[in-house]
């Protein structure tokens, strides 16, 4: 079994100098490889690589398409059986890669894995990107095992399990290159911001399994929460979030389920407001018109060949987070 290690690179030098040399070190496995994707880099991180890394490949993409045309341009030149897309901000540890490609091999039906990932500035906690793998509710919301919007659990190895999770975490995620290739990758509408998310409820229309695999652990810098976000990052979230509805709900609650989650998004734009960060409000709305003028041309992305019809796992998580008080995903 062939393992390509891609990370996809937009002028990370000072990244790639602090984290490179980790995963260098500890995918020294037979059939595996490491690559860097470098998405049109205006500074000197090819130069940096090729100089003290000569045993990294580098692959160059022409423009800076984001996350998903970034990858979907480079994996075009990556023979592998699997792909792992790491984050240039993810410190990898000691036998990182073993516990995954043993659920690969036993797992045949097994499409996506996703190892435990951990906050690397405290490194006691789970990470906001992903944690012990993720989920979503009805409407769409994402959220994970170990972090409820922008509630962080310790990680007490209550997730050292290995569970089927509803999507794996763009920061390491791992995918059969034939799957990946059956989806035609990610969709590059997104840009960046829940095309993971996208991938795997794709692939699991396609009765393909996702799983968790918490003997494997990586530490990710992000630190991303809705308090941390940019505005950009807001109304992609936003947007993209609406996208995965149109692309992938069944059928029968296509309409019903988008009208509330568009209401809800409202109440969270007013929420904004109340916390005087307007600019995020406006994000929403922003996000809300681009989902208008997208709508038509994600309607035509729908190709359900299976009724997943249990998508969620929770009908509301702001109703569970906001009024029934349940933080933790232990007490959902």
């Amino acid at each position: 079994m062939k393992i390509a290690i891609v990370i996809l690179n937009w002028n990370g030098k000072n990244l790639l100098e602090k984290f490179l040399p980790n995963i260098v070190k500890y995918s020294a496995l037979p059939n595996t490889e490491v690559i860097v994707a470098d998405n049109a880099s205006t500074d000197d991180s090819v130069k940096f690589i090729s100089e003290n890394f000569p045993t990294v490949k580098i692959i160059q993409n022409t423009t800076n398409g984001g996350f998903a045309k970034g990858y979907n341009d480079a994996l075009q030149y990556v023979n592998a059986d699997i792909f792992a897309l790491v984050n240039s901000d993810i410190e990898v540890s000691e036998n990182w890669l073993s516990p995954i490609i043993s659920t690969f091999k036993n797992q045949p039906n097994t499409a996506i894995v996703q190892p435990k990932i951990l906050a690397y500035k405290n490194k006691s906690f789970f990470e906001y990107a992903g944690a012990g793998g993720g989920f979503i509710d009805e409407y769409g919301y994402p959220f994970c095992r170990g972090r409820i919007f922008s509630e962080i659990e310790k990680d007490e190895n209550q997730f050292n399990d290995e569970v089927e999770i509803f999507w794996a975490s763009g920061a390491c995620f791992f995918i059969r290159s034939e799957v990946f290739k059956q989806l035609n990758g990610f969709d590059e509408d997104y840009f960046a911001h829940q095309e993971e998310i996208d991938l795997c409820w794709r692939a699991k229309n396609l009765g393909k399994t996702i799983k968790y695999n918490g003997a494997s652990t990586v530490y990710h810098v992000g630190g991303a929460t809705l308090k941390e976000e940019s505005p950009r990052k807001s109304f992609l979230n936003f947007r993209n979030s609406l996208f995965s509805l149109v692309k992938n709900l069944p059928a029968h609650k296509l309409l019903s389920v988008i009208f509330i989650r568009m209401l809800l998004d409202g109440v969270a734009g007013a929420k904004f407001l109340i916390e005087l960060r307007p600019i995020h409000t406006l994000a929403i709305l922003r996000a809300h018109f681009s989902f208008y003028f997208y709508a038509y041309k994600m309607f035509k992305k729908r190709k359900l060949s299976l009724a997943n019809n249990t998508y969620f796992y929770t009908k509301s998580i702001v109703f569970q987070y906001f009024i029934k008080g349940k933080k933790k995903f232990s007490d959902l």
